[in-house]
């Protein structure tokens, strides 16, 4: 029996391994920006807490440096997150490259196991022809001797 050999063999494992790199950048990405996300929430948490030792200091004998100093922490946070919020949109923006890539490579892929599905179809199809045929002339072979024989 004929053994099915795609030709486009390699391509179709390049495109596979195309698509794990892509799979692999995507998640490295995403744990980024998770991250980054997180280091935010602790910013607005920090500030937080500053806000709640200014309004413990202005209830309290009022100390004016110290409260200058909670008011200045509090403007660093709110620069801070700002920041950090502008880092989170560019790492938002790498994640929705590194997915484009990702979807390119997994399309890419599937198009060559289609044509891949195709090229086993028409080998298929060749092959139970080529049976055919085979059965046919056997057929045709048997038939002729009998009338042969017969007559």
């Amino acid at each position: 029996m004929a053994k099915f050999i795609f030709k486009m063999d390699n391509i179709l494992s390049i495109k596979e391994k195309l698509e794990d790199q892509a799979k692999a950048e995507y998640g490295m990405e995403l744990v980024k920006l998770r991250e980054e996300e997180e280091k935010k929430l602790r910013l607005e948490a920090q500030k937080i807490g500053y806000e709640e030792k200014l309004t413990q200091a202005l209830q309290d004998y009022l100390e004016m440096q110290k409260i200058r100093r909670l008011e200045n922490a509090i403007e660093v946070m709110k620069f801070q997150i700002k920041l950090q919020q502008h880092v989170i949109a560019q790492q938002e923006a790498r994640v929705a490259k590194a997915k484009e890539k990702l979807d390119e490579a997994m399309k890419e892929r599937k198009t060559f196991e289609k044509l891949k599905e195709k090229a086993f179809e028409t080998f298929r199809q060749e092959l139970n022809a080529a049976e055919q045929k085979e059965i046919d002339e056997l057929v045709s072979f048997r038939h002729g001797n009998g009338i042969e024989s017969e007559g």
